[in-house]
């Protein structure tokens, strides 16, 4: 696993194992606020390792940015901990999470030792505030990538944990492509040093104007293909003839899933496009 110091007392983790996902810590004097947990058990426990051994203090809270299991599996990892998130994420983690774990029991025995811990304290409209040390966090929406995505402001050095909200690849599988663009051009306006992704390496001051257009140029062009495609008999031909390139992405970001993770956005933007048209008939 790698990791950074992105400003004093703030941490960034990136997982050398699965998709570049990331996370970060936040330490105080006395104890650190953890964002988001990583894919696998032993990168989780080296986070709590660094915070507690080479930090020198305990985690008090774990913020997850949303509910899917790369930001949230590790919850359990950090027992006493005050886990906080959108109400949204509680109640996907519970319908979905828990028969999710069961069968990647199955499949690999590393979460054999994992247990979902549901948050403990959620909000679904406004903003949460959490001062560490001399840090002020402001914990707000941040919808598209999923309904209960959040993101984490740290104040002083305009330092944003966006979670996937903002990565190499936006991923709207799971969310919604209007408010994954209006959650994009919000960040862009934000005035940041740093945007920390969900996936992927930091995207630095002077990056983040052009980061911000790509992405949006990026959802512009999937909206336009999956609506061409609905238009045609041959839907799904039509789709596989646009591959990431063509729509403004490198096939190499996110350790290669790139494609992948683009295919099944326009399979799913097709099917909204056709269900779209399907309901404006029966009007």
């Amino acid at each position: 696993m790698h990791h950074e110091r992105v400003s004093e007392n703030v941490y960034w983790f990136q997982s050398e194992i699965y998709a570049q996902v990331t996370a970060g810590v936040v330490a105080g004097p006395q104890w650190a606020i953890v964002i988001d947990t990583l894919a696998l058990p032993e990168e989780t426990l080296a986070i709590r390792d660094f915070v507690e051994h080479e930090v020198g203090i305990q985690v008090r809270y774990v913020i997850n940015t949303h509910y899917h299991a790369d930001h949230t599996w590790g919850n359990c990892f950090f027992p006493g901990a005050t886990i906080i998130s959108h109400s949204l994420c509680r109640d996907l983690l519970e319908e979905r999470a828990i028969p999710a774990l069961e069968t990647a029991r199955k499949q690999n025995s590393a979460f054999r030792q994992v247990k979902i811990v549901l948050p403990h304290l959620t909000f679904n409209e406004g903003v949460l505030t959490l001062r560490v040390g001399k840090k002020n966090l402001t914990i707000m929406p941040a919808p598209g990538h999923s309904a209960d995505g959040i993101a984490v402001l740290i104040e002083e050095d305009r330092v944003l944990f966006a979670g996937d909200a903002f990565m190499p690849l936006p991923y709207v599988v799971d969310g919604n492509v209007d408010e994954m663009a209006a959650t994009i051009k919000k960040i862009g306006r934000m005035g940041l040093e740093n945007i920390i992704q969900g996936h992927g390496d930091i995207i630095l001051r002077g990056e983040i104007e052009a980061a911000v257009r790509e992405n949006l140029n990026y959802l512009t062009n999937i909206r336009k293909v999956a609506k061409t495609a609905a238009r045609r008999k041959a839907s799904i031909d039509y789709l596989d003839e646009n591959n990431v390139e063509s729509s403004g992405k490198s096939r190499v970001n996110l350790s290669g899933l790139a494609e992948e993770l683009h295919r099944r956005n326009l399979r799913a933007l097709l099917i909204q496009e056709q269900a779209e048209a399907e309901a404006a008939k029966k009007k």
